[in-house]
């Protein structure tokens, strides 16, 4: 039985919520503002399968409150909620590390899909885990080998669900960008982006045609917030992310992504 853990501050939305969760099979808590919520999952650190998360809650919003949860390094799958439907809101709420967004109102068959759907993800990633690390407790040189060829500065597509350049392995199922000796936990804007820029490589792509084929945002939206996601990819790929090899700029146009620069 999944644990789920409503965040909302509407008492007769959020006793609905828990009433056709636990009809579908899940134990449901409800926090009725952000800082209830933080105490629960970072100060008592309570394991939760899933977060349902509203954006307009009292004191810290849904927004502060998916972005201190990952400061944190926790990582627990959050379905964000808000009446607030604007591109603009979409965007800040997967930057703040929300895994993904519906707005109000919305459709309660479609509400528990997608809550599923993350709470399978997560389940899928830990056993991933589980598995890697249980082969690599059996082999210690493979493990080596392993790590020799993320260490390769040739890049690779070995799947649509991983990529490696420059001593770098992305793995867009799992969310993660590991380098020789860290990882960094990606939220599911920040992966899908770089899955757009990597099956581009080579070739420019406007901040238009990001907004559109990576987010489905088709409304006119301010693409600076493209920018922002920008500079903290270059942060997680680039030695100087001043001075940026990967993830170019072509200066009124938009981005390139070169795996082996000259």
């Amino acid at each position: 039985m999944s644990r789920v853990l409503v965040v909302e501050d509407e008492a007769h939305l959020a006793d609905g919520l828990r009433f056709n969760l636990q009809a579908e099979g899940h134990a449901v808590e409800v926090a009725g503002d952000g800082e209830t919520a933080l105490d629960r999952l970072v100060e008592k650190k309570e394991r939760f399968d899933a977060v349902v998360l509203d954006v307009m809650l009292p004191g810290k919003s849904g927004f502060d409150v998916a972005a201190q949860l990952r400061e944190k390094k926790n990582y627990v799958p959050i379905l964000m909620l808000t009446a607030r439907g604007r591109p603009e809101d979409v965007l800040l709420g997967f930057a703040s590390g929300a895994d993904d967004y519906l707005p109000k109102p919305f459709e309660l068959a479609i509400l528990i899909a997608r809550l599923e759907s993350l709470i399978r993800r997560s389940v899928w990633m830990k056993d991933a885990e589980s598995a890697e690390t249980r082969d690599s407790d059996a082999s210690g040189e493979d493990a080596n080998r392993s790590l020799e060829q993320v260490s390769s500065r040739r890049a690779h597509v070995s799947s649509d669900d991983s990529f490696s350049f420059a001593g770098k392995s992305i793995d867009f199922g799992e969310l993660e960008l590991r380098t020789l000796g860290n990882t960094i936990h990606l939220t599911v804007m920040e992966a899908e982006l770089l899955r757009y820029l990597v099956r581009s490589e080579g070739r420019i792509v406007s901040r238009k045609a990001i907004l559109e084929d990576v987010w489905g945002l088709h409304e006119d939206t301010d693409t600076r917030a493209i920018d922002n996601f920008v500079v903290r990819l270059r942060r997680y790929i680039e030695e100087d992310p001043g001075q940026p090899k990967h993830l170019q700029t072509v200066r009124g146009v938009g981005y390139r992504f070169v795996a082996e620069p000259e």
